[in-house]
């Protein structure tokens, strides 16, 4: 061989070793790095947030991320079987042959990107998900493009040798971008076709499997794809159902939630964070019968222009709540107020505490008698003279005809008799935090219930009665620490152990 062949020679075989040596490094380095499909799915972040009852069920959920629609990931199981299918026939008909790349595929469409100058779909799915995971997009020119292709072969490569085909499939089906800010399956079935991903017909499924190409796509150029792709496929072919559901589908069919929302107040108030889970003491059972009950009281209510209400119910033992209804939900003026929450005048629910108060001192006993009879007291803004509901008068009555009656009058004769600043002080003890002014600034109206209290307050202050006078707190997050609950109640319970024996 003649000199210069030879050097030639040796030059050439090379940098053919030191390319492939670079090569083999460089599928090292892609076999090493490649994520596992447990990190992906363990780090997959839904942009809302869910409100579970005690038993995991899911009560409600609130968007927080409105960069990107994404839902929970969705197991490979629970997604329809036509999805699956078309999606294959569609993007990779050869996916379960081959180890990552598609080679059959590659000369046709090296020839189209040559010759004609339009791309032709050579990536597999096992590529497509290598560019998600490696977060790269087209783009940058054709030399930028060739060296975005070569990466997602290695990624691609490495992921078939690490991965399954069902988990690359289920990968897949959760990262893909749909329409707009559709990412994932559940959630483009459920703001599509207003379902979960496992209830997908046929042809909403061919229609889904038709963005994926061209997301921003008119709705005929979708149909049109779907169409002529399902005619590929063995078995009768339905353009007219696929064009309907693709109509259907433009119209965004978006639902709440796949599951009716249960508490929307509680999951205003206590969701924060996106892909976050907050586990709360509701049962979902018992917060459906509250919520049904309410509406059947006030429908009894309506000829009495009662329009919305709110109900909650308390384990008296342990003091969870097990539901939680801020209001009438569709039937309420003002549904995005929580009526457990909010404060209202109290009336007549504070007099039980009252006569608790003048029992506990001895100034009366359920059987002493009160008169029921007009007076004026003299203020500071003029005479406060109460009135009975009916505007009548009963003369002497028992304190247990009082209570039992809520009659008004021996309940600011009480009042007098304890006192304005001490009974101001126990219901302050009782957890009623919005009475927080002093005693002269309710006066003796507040017998009859002028403060203004909320539906938590008086829940809390009516399980002491319940308990023997025992006072906790409420829980309603399940990762409360039930012994700081405790603590608090046998702190509460030493200091008013007094008042209730």
């Amino acid at each position: 061989m003649h000199r210069s062949n030879r050097t030639r020679w040796m030059i050439g075989s090379g940098a053919a070793a030191l390319a492939g040596a670079a090569c083999a490094f460089s599928l090292w380095l892609r076999l090493a790095a490649v994520p596992s499909f447990d990190s992906v799915r363990l780090n997959f972040t839904p942009s809302a947030a869910y409100l579970v009852d005690r038993h995991g069920e899911v009560l409600d959920s609130a968007r927080i991320d409105f960069g990107v629609r994404r839902l929970q990931w969705v197991p490979l199981e629970s997604v329809s079987p036509a999805l699956i299918r078309a999606l294959i026939d569609g993007e990779d008909r050869r996916f379960f042959e081959h180890r990552g790349v598609d080679w059959r595929a590659v000369p046709a469409a090296l020839y189209a990107q040559i010759v004609h100058g339009r791309a032709r779909g050579a990536s597999t799915l096992s590529m497509q998900l290598a560019s998600m995971l490696t977060g790269q997009r087209r783009g940058g020119g054709a030399v930028r493009n060739w060296s975005r292709k070569w990466s997602q072969v290695l990624t691609a490569y490495a992921l078939e040798s690490h991965w399954s085909k069902q988990q690359i499939l289920e990968a897949y089906l959760n990262l893909v971008e749909f329409r707009g800010e559709l990412q994932g399956v559940g959630a483009a079935a459920q703001v599509l076709a207003g379902k979960l991903a496992a209830g997908l017909s046929v042809p909403e499924s061919q229609v889904l499997a038709a963005l994926l190409p061209e997301p921003g796509a008119a709705v005929a150029r979708v149909a049109a794809r779907a169409c002529a792709r399902a005619r590929q496929q063995a078995g009768p072919v339905d353009c007219n159902s696929i064009r309907a559901a693709a109509e259907q589908m433009s119209r965004r069919n978006e639902r709440a939630d796949p599951a009716q929302s249960l508490a929307p107040h509680l999951s205003a108030a206590l969701l924060t964070r996106p892909g976050e889970r907050v586990q709360t003491t509701l049962d979902a059972s018992i917060q459906r019968a509250a919520r049904d009950i309410l509406r059947e009281h006030l429908r009894d209510l309506s000829d009495r222009n009662v329009r919305d209400g709110a109900l909650i119910v308390v384990d008296n033992a342990s003091g969870d709540v097990l539901a939680y209804v801020g209001s009438a939900g569709p039937a309420s003026r003002a549904r995005q107020v929580d009526g457990v929450r909010a404060r209202r005048q109290a009336g007549s629910t504070l007099k039980p505490f009252l006569y608790e108060l003048a029992l506990e001192k001895r100034y009366l006993t359920a059987a002493s008698l009160l008169d029921d009879s007009p007076l004026n007291l003299d203020t500071g803004t003029g005479l406060y003279i109460p009135q009975d509901y009916d505007h009548e008068f009963k003369g002497l009555v028992s304190v247990r005809t009082a209570l039992g009656n809520s009659l008004n009058v021996p309940a600011v004769r009480t009042l007098v008799l304890v006192g304005v600043e001490p009974f101001r002080n126990r219901l302050s003890d009782l957890g009623y935090a919005g009475i927080d002014e002093d005693g002269a600034f309710y006066g003796f109206s507040l017998a009859l219930g002028s403060a203004e209290v909320s539906l938590w307050e008086q829940a809390q202050a009516y399980r002491a009665l319940a308990r023997g006078g025992r006072w906790s707190a409420l829980r309603l997050r399940l990762d409360d620490l039930r012994c700081a609950a405790r603590c608090a109640a046998r702190r509460c319970q030493l200091r008013h152990r007094r008042h209730f024996e």
